[in-house]
């Protein structure tokens, strides 16, 4: 047995000591900071007797179907298998393949993983075991770093733990370096080190009735057994790319942005990247910064909505100190604003307790039909991206330019970004709008990007062309009963899952955070406080009725599959544009994210673990 496993004396569980050095202590950056320009931190206000009336929902279509069909992503295979490869940890740490077995087996070492060790820790469950892909913990913000990373949602209601660890963030929008960071110090105290098989993916899963165990093969040669798993690796986990012809040829630098180079040195080198999505809207006013050229290859604009940043005061600190559970309260009281841009911004008012309501309640002379209220919400919609808007003609100067910048789409259809300094970029002499609407970049060559006839030479190419939404890859690995592979399931019957947790012939498999799952809102947190807890009560629940086994009805998956259908139909409205969200317009309804809002998956949950009808248990293994 290698030294990165061994056996602990009190428990005669192993232990392991896989995690990987950082490659280089050239990776460090920080988030945007704040912003003390009034203009750029507020939008103009709502045009007077703005209307979401057929002229502009005709508009609204136009812009939609002009780029229907234009989003054409690839895998990264071949030559570009190499934008995967892992460039923030040293090689992997040598170990011997394990064929052990384990009791419950979590893949993922993100937010999702660190969250549920600390409460399965807490409930009494020791044997259990983690596979992460990367050199360390983190998921998401592992891989993403990027320079300007932070989070959307403010730091204070979406760092797990906060008041376990006793830590206030630095910043309302913590930097994606500080989440980091916090990633290894809840994982450092909790002991999840010692847990946690890294630079380890899972090639395998497969499910065996004769034991009721898994068996779970890995790239490392593993073929580990556990009678339970979870996965916990997340929704944006896959990066992909635009396939551009020609995109093989290009002689200069390139790389992905959730595998940033930072061995490339981009000071005073002609730069382009693809993409203007949520990831490209915090880069781009980093990198202007010391780069000789940028051009931004656009498709379709993003809502840049305000930031307003700032630093964590304090006098905050000092409240939260003497306040027990002050997060977690703080982060269900932003699960009580409905209103996604009111969610996001944060009214800290309300968050901290300091009024009782975020805003005034309005009351109508007479109950409104479904339809009124649809109209009055669409309305409502429309002249936040009116501001949106007239925020992008208030800051930047060429008029092309802003017309280019300027989204046609409800809001919170694509995700919503935010910044302060992503608009007045584009007013710099040596910053660039390419825009390449409605069917992206035409072609890439050995010195640069091509569109429209017109070649742009460049040193460096940065693909920020995102993620793709709900499709890791272990759904294609998973075998359930009878060697059914779980996506061809999906493919054949449509996805069905039970609350996004379950899947009918998938006995003792957890997804979290995966299709059809919700408990959330606009806090991605939220959503995973709700898993890991309901994974605990299951696994408690076997615990004490002495189950080994659990599986769902075929019924209660279809009923719940049905209710994410019509959700999802019923609010379609507000989601009428191309996204990764609805598959850029060919997903099913109900197939991928769930519409039918937190409070309502809370209440099937609740009536399913007080019944306990839709879960079939099976005995305790001879």
């Amino acid at each position: 047995m290698t030294q990165s496993i061994r056996i602990c004396e009190s428990t005669g569980l192993k232990i392991f000591s896989t995690r990987a050095a950082k490659a280089t202590e050239k990776i460090a950056g920080k988030g945007y900071s704040p912003v003390a320009d009034a203009a750029l931190t507020s939008l103009p206000p709502p045009p007077a007797g703005a209307v979401f009336n057929a002229e502009e929902q005709a508009k609204y279509r136009s812009y939609k179907e002009a780029r229907r069909g234009a989003a054409d992503y690839m895998a990264m295979e071949g030559t570009f298998a190499r934008y995967l490869e892992d460039v923030y940890s040293a090689p992997p740490v040598a170990r011997d393949p394990l064929t052990d077995s384990c009791e419950i087996l979590v893949v993922g070492a993100g937010f999702g993983g660190l969250l549920l060790w600390h409460k399965l820790r807490d409930a009494g469950f020791n044997d259990v075991r983690f596979c992460e892909k990367g050199g360390d913990v983190g998921g998401t913000w592992y891989w993403n770093r990027y320079p300007g990373i932070a989070c959307d949602v403010e730091a204070y209601s979406y760092l797990p733990l906060l008041d376990d660890m006793n830590y206030y963030p630095t910043m309302k929008f913590a930097s994606g370096f500080e989440i980091l960071e916090y990633c290894q110090m809840m994982a450092e105290r909790s002991g999840f080190y010692d847990r946690c098989l890294f630079h380890t993916t899972v090639t395998q899963t497969t499910w065996d009735e004769a034991t009721s165990q898994w068996t779970v093969h890995t790239d490392r040669g593993d073929a580990m057994r556990a009678r339970c798993v979870v996965l916990a690796n997340g929704i944006l986990t896959t990066p992909k790319l635009a396939r551009i012809d020609g995109m093989e040829t290009f002689k200069g630098e390139s790389f992905h942005t959730s595998r940033w180079n930072y061995h490339v040195d981009l000071t005073g080198k002609r730069v382009g990247i693809i993409g203007t999505g949520a990831t490209a809207v915090q880069v781009i006013p980093e990198i202007a910064k010391v780069v000789k050229t940028l051009h931004v290859f656009q498709r379709t604009p993003s809502t840049i909505d305000v930031r307003d940043q700032r630093a964590t005061t304090p006098e905050e600190i000092d409240r939260w100190s003497r306040e027990p559970g002050w997060a977690k309260a703080r982060r269900e009281r932003l699960a009580m604003i409905s209103s996604g841009r009111t969610a996001l911004q944060g009214n800290d008012d309300f968050l901290s307790g300091r009024v009782d309501v975020f805003k005034p309640t309005r009351k109508h002379e007479r109950q409104l039909s479904p339809d009124e209220l649809m109209a009055k919400q669409l309305n409502t919609n429309f002249r936040i991206m009116e501001q949106i808007r007239a925020r992008v003609d208030a800051i930047v100067k060429d008029p092309k330019t802003a017309a280019a910048l300027k989204p046609y789409y409800p809001y919170g259809c694509k995700r919503p970004t935010f910044h302060d300094e992503f608009l007045p970029t584009f007013n710099l002499p040596h910053v660039t709008l390419v825009d390449t609407a409605p069917g992206g970049v035409g072609r890439i060559n050995e010195r640069g990007v091509v569109h429209d006839g017109i070649e742009y030479p460049l040193d460096v190419l940065i693909y920020a062309t995102g993620f793709q939404w709900m499709a890791t890859s272990t759904f294609n690995m998973t075998r359930g009963r009878g060697g059914r592979v779980l996506r061809e399931k999906w493919q054949d019957e449509g996805v069905r899952t039970f609350l996004g947790l379950h899947s009918h012939g998938f006995p003792n498999l957890f997804i979290m955070s995966g299709p059809q799952g919700g408990g959330g809102q606009f806090n991605f947190t939220r959503g995973l406080e709700a898993h890991t807890d309901y994974v605990v009560w299951m696994l408690k629940t076997m615990r004490e009725r002495g189950a080994t086994v659990v599986d769902i009805t075929r019924d209660s998956e279809i009923a719940y599959a049905t209710h994410c259908r019509e959700a999802d139909i019923r609010t379609a409205a507000f989601r009428d544009c191309l996204s990764y969200y609805n598959g850029e317009g060919n997903a099913e309804p109900g197939s991928l994210a769930y519409y039918g809002g937190p409070e309502q998956w809370h209440k099937l949950r609740m009536a399913a673990q007080k019944s306990l009808e839709p879960y079939v248990f099976g005995p305790p293994q001879a």
